[in-house]
């Protein structure tokens, strides 16, 4: 489904990726682990269309980047450190619009069960600016799932999450992984997430090395 080799990102003379190998298989559940600054949303922006290689070959679903654009953006649902939402609009009118976008029919009955599911439903009709950091990131996946994408791009999703915001997260990610999403997944929080993956691979010095294990307490050590 994902398919990069010998990627290599530099700005300047700066180089992020230094030959990045990465496959990750139709409906597996991938975490990505590393230090601040490794070039982990560097790595998920290429795969998200928004950044070009320098070198190196990327795949999504068999069309190459960024050749296929077009092709490969409506298979994605992608959050980031960035919400991609309009504060003055409200939850529902946010969803609206990229329904719209996506030319979804049924747009109403889809937006309710989306924002039902990350627990909005009752705020459907509130401005997006009255929300908190984490009622907006639950939008942003909300946003991120409306056109039922085939690959799912998480950039740090528990971010401003509460523990019952993280609590509705982890279902959300069970549901997904159990639908055969595949999943690519940006976190610090090893004790969320990762626990659900099927592997974990950590970004160390431009290059990706596999975990030993996908136990929270030998994460810990192996993310030291």
């Amino acid at each position: 489904m994902i398919k990069i080799e010998g990627l290599v990102k530099s700005y300047g003379l700066n180089a992020v990726l230094k030959g990045v190998n990465l496959h990750v298989q139709a409906g597996e559940f991938v975490g990505l682990v590393g230090a601040n600054g490794a070039g982990k949303s560097t790595l998920m922006k290429i795969v998200a269309t928004l950044l070009k290689p320098t070198e190196g070959t990327v795949k999504v679903g068999g069309w190459s980047l960024p050749e296929h654009t077009d092709r490969v953006r409506p298979h994605l649902g992608y959050v980031s450190h960035d919400l991609l939402l309009y504060p003055d609009l409200t939850a529902a009118e946010n969803l609206r619009f990229y329904a719209r976008l996506y030319g979804l029919a049924n747009a109403d009955a889809r937006i309710n069960t989306s924002l039902k599911q990350v627990g909005l439903y009752t705020r459907r009709d509130d401005l997006l600016r009255t929300f908190s950091r984490g009622m907006g990131q639950r939008l942003a996946l909300a946003r991120a799932t409306l056109h039922e994408p085939d690959i799912l791009l998480l950039d740090e999703p528990y971010t401003g999450l509460d523990v019952q915001g993280s609590d509705l997260l982890d279902e959300w990610l069970t549901r997904e992984k159990d639908r055969g999403r595949t999943i690519l997944l940006i976190t610090h929080d090893i004790y969320r997430g990762l626990p659900l993956c099927h592997r974990v691979l950590h970004l160390e010095r431009g290059k990706i090395r596999e975990q030993a294990a996908v136990n929270s307490e030998q994460l810990a050590v192996n993310s030291g």
